[in-house]
């Protein structure tokens, strides 16, 4: 089984209103951790897009017009995208997304990738959550009196990190910092069967 651990920076966080301008993931064994592959993209706006804009996630991310308007088509990102799931043979029962919050990312990798071409393609079904994956374990954990509840500690990926002992994500929140720092917390929690 291979996970897809996937995140996204968008210019605001209303998907009616606001786009996606970038995206990274990896591809994952999830049996042994090892990378089969990455990629990484900017997103090109055009200024109307880039004019609702909301500066509190522009912050976060550190995106500027000059950085997002060297930016790819949607279009192009799209066909990369679809040309490396092709290659590494990612369908739907064989690999699933992890995200920290795949609720958000989801909805904007709809908008490079409509839903009916993921159906038509088979892409992956299920997008599963770090959050959830902490969650559990906490309160498994917890009631053997080895930890804290979930809600006593929360359940941001910084929080998460904090729970193990791990280092923030990386500032500012540029994709594949989210990737890297998901796969640094996901090895925390549920880690690889087949690695020492």
């Amino acid at each position: 089984m291979l996970g897809i651990f996937l995140d996204t920076e968008t210019n605001g966080l209303n998907p009616q209103k606001h786009k996606i301008i970038e995206i990274a993931f990896q591809i994952i064994d999830l049996t042994t951790g090892t990378c089969q592959d990455s990629f990484e993209s900017i997103i090109a706006l055009n200024p109307q897009d880039w004019q609702k804009s909301d500066p509190k996630s522009l912050e976060i991310n550190g995106f500027n017009w000059q950085i997002t308007c060297q930016g790819l088509s949607s279009q192009l990102v799209a066909e990369q995208i679809q040309d490396c799931f092709v290659k590494n043979q990612i369908t739907r029962g064989k690999a699933v997304f992890i995200c920290q919050n795949p609720s958000f990312d989801r909805v904007f990798f709809s908008y490079l990738i409509s839903p009916e071409l993921q159906e038509f393609l088979l892409f992956p079904y299920h997008w599963l959550d770090l959050a959830s994956m902490y969650w559990a374990e906490a309160i498994r954990k917890a009631k053997m009196g080895l930890g804290s509840f979930p809600w006593e500690t929360g359940c941001s990926k910084d929080a998460i990190a904090k729970a193990y002992s791990l280092r923030g994500e990386q500032n500012p929140h540029r994709a594949m910092n989210g990737v890297l720092h998901l796969l640094l917390c996901y090895k925390a929690i549920v880690g690889f069967p087949n690695t020492s």
